[in-house]
């Protein structure tokens, strides 16, 4: 089975009306302007009501994301049963999708230590005690004492590892569990359909979390979220034409340049829609041109545009991460940064295709015992960092079946040293 999705299509409604982005948009400078409002004129009422607002949005995230992590990682292994026959190719693709999203994990991080964008810009009030512990410590928090305390304390880390284990034991079981799995199937729709109204909410959740942050926090925060933009950027940039290349040519030999010459048309339809979905049928196009097999290309590409995305499951909870421990006076430990590596592998899988700005930060904040406030920050800027980090995605989507093709000996070298970008002319089967 591959995990429904939600596509950045289902964001506009095809009749003219204000597209997500533009909403995101003008949720932030109402927010703004509304908080400038509260805060010149001192209206405390206002200030509190726009923190009620961003408050709200926040609870009802917390209170979606369990079971969403919980049912799509679920249904996403048992969906391996489906690949027996290419098992290596399988196992393959799975190695370089986690080699890749390690590499970009790391940068993110590397950037985002460097440029510290909310270093001397505390304005958040972390609200739990500086954390200590140990690997110990680290290793039995991944086993519940309780199942349902790890849903009511929204514990993510241990709900994907429940989730794991219970997707790999519906495997063994086989037939039997088929109820089970169609019963999941449904949950996972039915609160899939609610995040999805979530996200049609998050222009009002900006509006307040925004404004309840201008109405009290300090202005530095402008120039913060300036180098945070910088930051994910530039780690997005060093993936893609740096790291990318470089493992492309260390693992196959192949030209890196004729490889973006040929996978250009699909980058650049990720850029403009800022959707992996939107850009799979190029995507997919592209790579078949490259010398890589139809049947092959057909499973890699859509798990890619589903699960690899490095530039939104990497590089940015990376850099998020840290920008808002800094924000909030968290000192994150060498601990932390592992679960952020966690999240670069698997988190993509509880994910999939879904608005990133939503679901991925509240994720990383859950699994890090950050505090929520600050995702109302990032979310402000998060439309115009979306285009270069799908871009980013998309481009892993496509490297990764041309790496695991030619090293299986199953890529048509001679299609790969010939490939045009011309996505609209089939490739030869």
């Amino acid at each position: 089975m591959v995990v429904k999705i939600l596509k950045s299509s289902d964001l506009f409604d095809g009749h003219g009306k204000m597209p997500y982005w533009a909403r995101i948009v003008g949720g932030l400078i109402l927010g703004a302007v509304l908080g400038y409002l509260a805060r010149s004129a001192d209206l405390g009422w206002l200030s509190g009501a726009l923190g009620k607002i961003g408050g709200l949005f926040i609870q009802l995230l917390k209170l979606v994301v369990p079971p969403f992590v919980f049912a799509a990682i679920v249904a996403s292994t048992v969906a391996l049963r489906g690949l027996a026959d290419a098992a290596r190719l399988a196992v393959s693709t799975l190695f370089w999708f986690s080699v890749t999203a390690l590499l970009a994990v790391g940068v993110g991080i590397g950037v985002g230590l460097v440029s510290a964008p909310g270093r001397g810009a505390k304005i958040i009030e972390a609200g739990v005690a500086p954390r200590q512990g140990t690997w110990l410590d680290f290793l039995t928090g991944l086993v519940p004492v309780n199942v349902v305390e790890s849903f009511a304390r929204a514990n993510t880390l241990q709900i994907v590892m429940l989730a794991v284990v219970v997707g790999v034991a519906a495997l063994a079981v086989g037939d039997m569990a088929e109820p089970f799995l169609v019963f999941n199937r449904a949950v996972f729709e039915i609160v899939q359909k609610v995040l999805w109204w979530l996200i049609w909410l998050s222009p009002v959740g900006t509006l307040g979390l925004v404004g309840h942050a201008v109405a009290t926090v300090s202005p530095d925060i402008v120039t913060s979220l300036g180098r945070y933009a910088l930051a994910v950027n530039v780690g997005s940039a060093v993936v893609l034409f740096v790291i990318y290349p470089v493992v492309l040519a260390v693992a196959t030999r192949l030209s890196p340049l004729r490889f973006f010459k040929v996978a250009w048309p699909a980058m650049w339809q990720a850029l403009v829609t800022r959707s992996s979905i939107a850009a799979l049928p190029v995507t997919q196009r592209c790579v078949e041109r490259m010398g890589v097999p139809r049947d092959y290309a057909a499973f890699a590409v859509p798990l890619g545009a589903t699960t690899k995305m490095d530039g939104c499951s990497a590089i940015s909870p990376a850099v998020s991460a840290i920008f808002i421990a800094q924000v909030s006076g968290i000192r994150l430990r060498l601990v932390d940064y592992v679960l952020i590596a966690f999240i670069a592998v698997v988190g993509s899988v509880a994910t999939a295709g879904l608005n990133g700005a939503v679901v991925l930060l509240t994720l990383t904040a859950s699994m890090l015992s950050l505090p929520f406030t600050a995702l109302g920050l990032l979310l402000a800027v998060d439309p115009i960092l979306d285009m270069v980090r799908t871009a980013t995605n998309v481009a892993g989507q496509a490297l990764v079946p041309t790496i695991v093709a030619a090293r299986a000996g199953i890529l048509d070298e001679g299609a790969y040293r010939s490939a045009v970008a011309d996505p609209l002319t089939p490739a030869q089967p």
